[in-house]
């Protein structure tokens, strides 16, 4: 037979786990939350529209820019190609620094442009950070005066499987913002970014269009050359 003693610390224990939930449960009911989607928030801004805009068109020029620089290459290592066989070593030498200078130079403005902590980068820095700015001191005006000890984001919060749409204070903060709700601005070219959501960002889609016009340059020289592809060989190699 099992001691007294025992049974009552098992009963005690019981209580006592009963106790902590049941007192958890009515400490979160007593929490107000509340969440918003800021993707949702932000295609109500003017200035967000703009600002991916801006974004949309630096991308362009510099995409261009890069471009360039690459076609350039391809162009004196076509000539170079074709002028081969009549140049001396030392002026092999010297045209094949050339092309690789060239081409050096527009990875180098790739990475300046598109890197982690490019221009492209810091320019979405400098045009979005006030606009979030804005938002943020709206939701601590809602949260005070509501109550509200947490408000969350759906947009950026993955592990949100279900949200009951009574909760949701979107429409609340556009108005708060001087915004009508479902008048939402479509940014000219479409999104320029994904605010940071998953991986199709503004800078990869950036380094997606000049790998692709990389590409497209080294076919077009592949067809001019007879497809022996472009790159540049020392003297003395047999190609």
């Amino acid at each position: 037979m099992t001691p007294f003693s025992t049974l009552l610390k098992r009963a005690v224990k019981h209580v006592t786990v009963a106790v902590a939930f049941f007192g958890l449960a009515t400490l979160l009911q007593a929490q107000k939350f509340a969440y918003i989607d800021s993707e949702y928030v932000l295609l109500h801004m003017p200035e967000y529209a703009t600002a991916q805009t801006d974004l949309n068109n630096y991308a362009i020029q510099w995409q261009a820019d890069v471009e360039a620089k690459l076609e350039a290459a391809d162009r004196l290592e076509v000539a170079y190609r074709a002028e081969r066989v009549l140049l001396t070593a030392e002026m092999r030498v010297k045209r094949e620094d050339e092309i690789a200078k060239k081409r050096s130079e527009g990875k180098e403005m790739q990475k300046q442009k598109f890197g982690v902590d490019g221009e492209l980068f810091q320019k979405r820095q400098e045009l979005i950070e006030p606009i979030q700015q804005q938002i943020f001191e709206s939701l601590k005006d809602i949260a005070s005066g509501s109550g509200y000890m947490v408000i969350f984001d759906k947009s950026n919060q993955s592990n949100m499987l279900y949200t009951n749409p009574k909760y949701d204070i979107s429409d609340r903060l556009i108005k708060k913002l001087g915004y009508v709700p479902g008048e939402t601005i479509e940014p000219e070219g479409g999104k320029a970014g994904d605010d940071d959501k998953g991986g199709g960002s503004m800078m990869d889609r950036g380094r997606d269009a000049v790998n692709g016009a990389k590409s497209n340059a080294r076919d077009r020289m592949n067809s001019a050359t007879g497809g022996r592809g472009n790159t540049v060989t020392r003297p003395g190699s047999k190609n």
